[in-house]
């Protein structure tokens, strides 16, 4: 049976961390409202330049008939021999089961997808898949609470030179989808070959293209890729300080 003294002592650990809990609890608070913020002003763009990218391609096509798939290097579709995926996992623990969730849908993605080579964004993802012995094609980590464009440029440049070299044959997303506070939704997402939305309206808007269509595609497509790997760096903050706020 436990002493008095033993009985204290257990009560001020539990005190302390309760503290510290609490302290992790208002720090990641104040980080979240920031972070989601980022995430979702950024999400409007994001899906305004696939719209874009989708008019400028179906434009294309219309004129090109069946030559489509030689519009850009990012549009080539090839057999998936050797398929890739950006992995984004937390540098830092204490979130629950986000980063398990994610490394279990990689894992998951693996197996169905032989000679899958990986891109990993942050620690944890890293940490696991390193000890495991898989094909690490890069790691970024430490890209901070509040990441920039260029500090996650990098990431998309990697994947779309490994991609029109032919070193890879797809590259697929993997990271957190913020819903809200206290819902982040493992999603994996087709990054390459680049895959213009379905324009569900009837009419689509019109274009006059200076200096013509094909040359604005070859600036946006790079873009389009950077855009959508920003984007979901930025859910991952998010997703991040909500589920570490929930967590504490």
């Amino acid at each position: 049976m436990a002493t008095l003294r033993q009985i204290n002592r257990r009560i001020k650990s539990i005190q302390s961390t309760a503290k510290t809990t609490r302290a992790m609890s208002l720090v990641a608070g104040s980080k979240m409202r920031r972070a989601q913020q980022l995430a979702l002003s950024h999400r409007p763009y994001a899906d305004q330049l696939q719209k874009l990218l989708a008019d400028v391609v179906h434009s294309l096509e219309a004129a090109a008939g069946e030559a489509e798939r030689t519009l850009h290097p990012l549009l080539a579709r090839r057999e998936n021999n050797h398929p890739a995926l950006i992995l984004m996992t937390s540098d830092r623990g204490q979130v629950g089961g986000m980063n398990t969730n994610l490394i279990r849908l990689a894992g998951n993605y693996m197996t169905s997808h032989p000679n899958t080579r990986l891109i990993t964004v942050g620690r944890k993802g890293y940490d696991f898949y390193r000890r495991i012995g898989a094909d690490l094609m890069g790691q970024f980590t430490r890209l901070g609470d509040y990441p920039s464009f260029d500090d996650v440029r990098p990431i998309s440049i990697l994947a779309a030179n490994a991609f029109i070299e032919g070193e890879i044959d797809s590259v697929n997303l993997v990271y957190p989808r913020f819903i809200n506070t206290v819902v982040q939704r493992a999603t994996v997402q087709e990054l390459l070959p680049a895959t213009p939305p379905e324009d569900d309206d009837d009419e689509s808007d019109e274009y006059i293209f200076e200096p013509d269509a094909q040359t604005v595609l070859e600036h946006l497509l790079p873009r389009y890729v950077e855009i959508q790997v920003y984007r979901a760096v930025l859910e991952l903050a998010a997703s991040e300080q909500s589920a570490r706020m929930v967590a504490m």
